[in-house]
């Protein structure tokens, strides 16, 4: 009897090992699964050409600063509503852009496992969405009957789609598709710039998700179908207001009052997609030319659209990086309780505006997800000549990439300080391009006060009008041609070479400026009546400088080597 009882422990022994064998083994091929989820971004090919630039032309610009930064206080507003512009057989309708509860300024980060194979993230976002890249904590098995994937509830308005479907459908047609899939037809209008009719959709009968949708996508009258993602505006407020800095560091910076012995923006037109603008701002007086509201919305000004016209445009007592630029302001933005949030189909109309009236230049200063409707609009708009801009994003270094910066068609901006230090929110990346001024900006705000703020969207500002310079430097220059200038003069910073950090290094806009041929031609990309500013000062001369030869770079030392006496002190 003993002697069977040893047995039987003996092999009960060996059958725990075994199961705890295969318990580890087990383990370990689920971490190998999830490691495999982490995206890489896009790489971004510049030729490896530069100019060499030794001039030495005085500062013009010199402007006076004695303002005290003033905190914008955002009185109740108005939620915002979809304006019915529709094809001609298309019914227009009057519903309600949903505007979720007001989100922070950055974009939600989440570590590897909760990714999915193009780096976006899946699961529940950081909880503090304060761009730490930190995530929450999981929340299986917690779920409270909404059968909506996590990922879909923080990325995108709840139970809304964006279509593509038959531009011959009538408005009973149209209304008839939406009520046989449980849904209601918020807006639908043709985009001549992607040449489709796209439709905004809501889930009006209560059923799950995924379940409308895969019945909604195998509808014939349907060519695509997507969530309506949420864009977010990329700046973060200053704690308390402090005294505005008399000397505009952002300005020596960029070298733009040497730039500005060369050009001011003048006959070229800049699309700000933004919050709403003050166009009677004094910085901005005679500035906006054109405006569209994308919302519908009865909004009034908004502090971070002003703020972003303001560093391109300003020219009172601030100066902004292209001072005599045209702006087409789009309001994008808006929300209840001051709040600013855009959707998939607003940016789309936003796109198809700029494109259709004349900008040059498009400056997009908000982030989401990788969205195929905005991917295929922004490819039109690249494909017309556009010059495409966006910040990089504040959402901390653990943040998978942001669009619509990613997107290869853009110019990614990310933002340092006075030190030159990397803003420490900004999005790390292959597809950063270039750094600008963005920490502790001195800028307008509305009803004629100003604002000290941070945050990628205004460095990106800074670059958009630092383009405008090179337009109004030579109106033939292509897309690519100015994102290569940008960047092979940029001034190095970190480490040698370009780096995920800063990119090639900080814009450089007088070294840019020189670096294009100077063409007198009248802009033929300028709008009808995009003369120069009535009230902008005449300039002086324009220095008798030829247009610098360019050559080759093939190293990090070449890259460096634009102006030694211009690059800032090792740190």
């Amino acid at each position: 009897m003993m002697g069977k009882s040893e047995s039987r422990v003996r092999t009960g022994v060996r059958a725990s090992s075994v199961g705890v064998a295969l318990l580890v083994a087990s383990c370990f091929g689920v971490e190998l699964a999830q490691a495999q989820a982490i995206m890489r971004t896009p790489t971004i090919s510049v030729p490896s050409r530069t100019p060499t630039v030794s001039p030495n032309i005085t500062p013009r610009v010199s402007p006076n600063i004695a303002a005290r930064a003033v905190s914008v206080g955002r009185g109740p507003r108005t939620m915002a509503t979809i304006p019915h512009t529709t094809t001609s057989r298309i019914r227009p309708t009057t519903p309600v852009l949903p505007y979720a509860r007001y989100s922070p300024n950055l974009y939600p980060a989440c570590t590897a496992p909760y990714r999915s194979g193009d780096g976006e993230c899946l699961a529940q976002p950081n909880a503090g969405g304060e761009g730490t890249g930190k995530s929450g904590k999981k929340s299986a098995g917690k779920g409270r009957g909404n059968n909506t994937p996590v990922a879909l509830i923080s990325r995108s308005f709840a139970g809304e789609f964006v279509a593509e479907i038959d531009g011959a459908l009538s408005p009973a047609e149209a209304d008839e598709l939406a009520r046989r899939h449980g849904l209601t037809r918020l807006a639908s209008e043709n985009f001549p710039l992607i040449g489709a009719t796209f439709g905004l959709f809501r889930i009006a009968d209560g059923r799950p998700y995924e379940t409308v949708r895969r019945e909604f996508a195998a509808d014939g009258s349907v060519r695509s179908l997507q969530p309506n993602f949420r864009y977010v505006l990329q700046d973060q407020k200053s704690s308390a207001a402090t005294e505005g800095d008399p000397a505009q560091y952002a300005l020596a910076k960029l070298r733009l009052p040497q730039a500005h012995t060369l050009a001011h923006g003048a006959n070229v037109t800049i699309a700000v997609i933004d919050s709403g603008v003050d166009a009677r701002h004094p910085e901005l007086a005679n500035s906006v030319a054109d405006n569209f509201d994308a919302l519908g919305s009865a909004e009034g000004p908004h502090v971070h659209g002003t703020g972003i016209a303001g560093a391109i445009a300003a020219h009172a007592r601030l100066m902004g990086s292209a001072p005599e630029a045209r702006i087409i302001a789009i309001r994008a933005f808006g929300g209840a309780n001051g709040g600013a949030e855009s959707s998939s189909y607003i940016i789309l109309r936003s796109l198809n505006y700029a494109a259709e009236h004349g900008a040059q230049i498009v400056n997009m200063s908000f982030a989401g997800p990788k969205d195929a409707v905005i991917e295929r609009a922004i490819a039109a708009t690249a494909a017309r000549g556009l010059v495409l801009i966006a910040a990089a994003g504040n959402a901390g270094a653990k943040s998978p990439p942001l669009y619509p910066a990613a997107n290869p068609n853009v110019i990614a901006v990310t933002a340092t300080d006075r030190q030159d230090r990397l803003f420490s929110a900004s999005n790390r990346g292959n597809y950063i391009a270039v750094a600008a001024p963005g920490v502790d900006i001195f800028l307008p705000a509305p009803d004629g006060k100003y604002q000290v703020t941070s945050g990628t969207s205004f460095s990106a500002a800074y670059v958009s009008g630092v383009a405008a310079l090179l337009l109004e430097r030579n109106h033939a220059l292509k897309p690519e041609a100015l994102r290569m200038t940008l960047v092979k003069t940029a001034r190095d910073l970190g480490s040698p070479g370009r780096d995920d950090l800063f990119g090639e290094g900080q814009a450089d806009a007088f070294a840019a400026v020189m670096a294009v041929p100077a063409d007198s031609a009248t802009p033929v990309a300028a709008a009808p009546g995009t003369t120069k500013r009535e009230d902008a000062p005449k300039r002086r001369e324009e220095p008798g400088a030829r247009a610098i030869e360019q050559t080759s770079l093939s190293s990090a030392e070449d890259k460096s080597a634009v102006s030694q006496a211009d690059r800032p002190p090792a740190r």
